[in-house]
């Protein structure tokens, strides 16, 4: 699972976005992030667009991230989002699982991107949620909103997750999901999250790879917890398919 293809720009000002600052922070712990520890710290301190508890809990997040060596942080983080699909950072994983439909939602987001002058890499997935963060900090903040709400119910999906998982990341989630409803409410995804398998464990990860290989064609996902359908500014086609 190829998630970590982005790399975050360098930062250069204190005052940059809170969403380009939670990119930066769900990104691939890379080793140079450590060099940036002091814009770090007073972006996560400055927001404006949160409460002074959720600028203490991202600063807490920052302080926590970078108290670990490097190499950790990679495990940690490779442990969390690399191992199963449930907390997977690929947005259309939790949207059209292996349907048909995913191919063409990854051609309709690069299609967008481009129209508003933002280019991506060819090894880059564009469904990756730190670089769908890093693309909505250079958009107004209307088409913000509707993005971060209309993805809002896998947000709120991957919160309650880390917080089952007891990952410091569920605070990164958390602040998407203030951002994008105003505030944060997880009591009935984490009723439906107790419930889960987890798919992280050695027995888990070795059925999975046993049922794919003898696997002739994508299967639909499972269609439990649709999402809305009404597209997000600036998009033709993001379809929604079900939650994973």
């Amino acid at each position: 699972m190829n998630t970590h293809a982005h790399v975050p720009a360098p930062m250069s000002t204190p005052g940059m976005k809170v969403l380009k600052l939670v990119s930066v922070l769900l990104d691939y712990p890379r080793p140079e992030l450590w060099h940036y520890a002091d814009e770090l710290r007073e972006a996560a301190a400055n927001p404006v667009s949160l409460t002074p508890r959720q600028r203490v809990a991202l600063t807490g997040f920052v302080d926590a991230l970078l108290a670990q060596e490097p190499m950790a942080a990679e495990e940690a983080w490779l442990a969390l989002f690399d191992r199963g699909r449930a907390m997977s950072l690929l947005l259309f994983e939790h949207i059209h699982g292996e349907s048909r439909d995913r191919g063409q939602a990854m051609v309709d987001l690069v299609e967008t991107y481009r129209n508003n002058g933002f280019e991506i890499g060819v090894r880059q997935l564009p469904d990756y949620l730190p670089l769908v963060l890093e693309y909505l900090s250079t958009r107004p903040q209307e088409e913000i909103a509707d993005w971060l709400r209309h993805v809002g119910h896998i947000l709120e999906l991957l919160a309650a997750r880390a917080l089952e998982r007891e990952s410091p990341y569920a605070t990164l989630f958390e602040t998407l999901v203030i951002i994008a409803h105003g505030k944060v409410d997880l009591t009935v995804m984490r009723q439906r999250v107790a419930t889960e398998a987890r798919d992280d464990t050695p027995e888990a990860i070795d059925r999975v790879w046993e049922e794919e290989a003898v696997r002739f064609g994508p299967e639909a996902p499972s269609e439990d917890c649709a999402p809305a359908s009404r597209l997000p500014t600036g998009t033709q086609r993001f379809e929604s398919k079900g939650l994973q």
